[in-house]
């Protein structure tokens, strides 16, 4: 198909056209909207490095929740950030705690909204890590009990679906375990399985406060570098009984993405990360970009690389754009029109 005979450009002069032959459809179905949960009342912290977010307590938690059901987003997923932290992260798997108080509030008054919930240590230990720490050294198997523990919570509280983001090795299964045998088969995992050691989680760690306190996460999130660890740690993830995997971070890891959905047949979802959320709002602000068609234009990527499913800081602002193309009868919505 050469030129003259063939002109690509014939189906690209009017939208009409280029809506019937558009090949990737960006949904508000598709979505999923972070959220952090803090203690008090009336607490609406601004996170700088986030415009538009903020730490929330769980009334103004259950409004922001509102207003993602309202526009259609079918999920959040939830992150806390504890009153106090210490060597075990006992407040991970308090009954009590602030993710199991929160998620029986947004539960209470949104029922139909699907919460998930985020099993870490990191914000609950005083040292900053995911895990269990001997001296400098993160202990993968003692880790695992307590990951459990706080899943269980998360379930028993009214958590739709729990989503280790740890990267300990077996906790997919070990957290299958233990829902099953609490009478909690029905509780799906959405394993970040394909995490990577990135630099782009700058704005969350501040967010969350979950930075380490010493050292970095290199002997558990995955090395940048690898393409093929990512094959070996989803299918890991899918014999221990993983429902949904995840690749974290999006943008720099498309190929990962695309290489994962060629390999499983599993929903995939695709952490569109705070550090891609932040670069993007910042060149907004100072007009070097049009921030809302990048917005489009990077969240159609992702799904275009094959994700089913997208977390991403721009989950209302994008609902709104879209539900605002719906209404003027534009039903598939990849980017703003120039």
């Amino acid at each position: 198909m050469l030129f003259p005979d063939y002109r690509p450009r014939r189906l690209r002069q009017n939208e009409a056209f280029r809506r019937l032959i558009r090949e990737t459809t960006l949904s508000v179905d598709d979505l999923i909207l972070p959220l952090f949960a803090i203690g008090g009342r009336g607490v609406r912290n601004p996170i700088q490095s986030m415009p538009g977010h903020f730490q929330l307590s769980i009334e103004n938690l259950v409004e922001t929740c509102r207003k993602a059901y309202e526009l259609g987003i079918p999920a959040i997923m939830l992150f806390g950030i504890p009153d106090k932290k210490d060597p075990l992260g006992t407040s991970a798997y308090s009954k009590d705690g602030i993710v199991q108080k929160a998620v029986k509030a947004i539960k209470n008054k949104l029922p139909e909204l699907a919460v998930i919930t985020d099993v870490c240590l990191c914000q609950y230990t005083d040292h900053g890590h995911c895990g269990i720490v001997n001296g400098h050294t993160v202990e993968n198997d003692a880790t695992l009990e307590l990951l459990a523990k706080t899943a269980l919570s998360h379930a028993k509280a009214g958590a739709d679906m729990v989503a280790p983001s740890d990267m300990m090795d077996g906790r997919v299964a070990e957290i299958r375990n233990i829902l099953d045998e609490n009478s909690l088969s029905h509780i799906p995992i959405m394993s970040y399985s394909a995490k990577y050691c990135s630099a782009y989680y700058g704005p969350f760690r501040s967010a969350a406060d979950s930075a380490p306190k010493f050292g970095d996460r290199r002997t558990y999130q995955m090395d940048p570098a690898n393409g093929l660890e990512a094959i070996r740690e989803v299918t890991m993830d899918i014999e221990e009984g993983a429902d949904i995997i995840m690749i974290k971070p999006a943008l720099p890891y498309l190929d990962i993405i695309y290489r994962i959905r060629e390999e499983i047949d599993l929903p995939i979802a695709a952490y569109n990360v705070s550090g891609e959320f932040s670069m993007i709002k910042a060149a907004e602000k100072m007009g070097w970009m049009d921030g809302k068609r990048v917005m489009m234009e990077t969240l159609t990527s992702i799904k275009r690389a094959g994700a089913d499913m997208i977390l991403t800081y721009f989950a209302i602002e994008a609902a709104e754009e879209i539900k605002s193309h719906e209404s003027r009868g534009v039903r598939r919505i990849t980017t703003i029109e120039a």
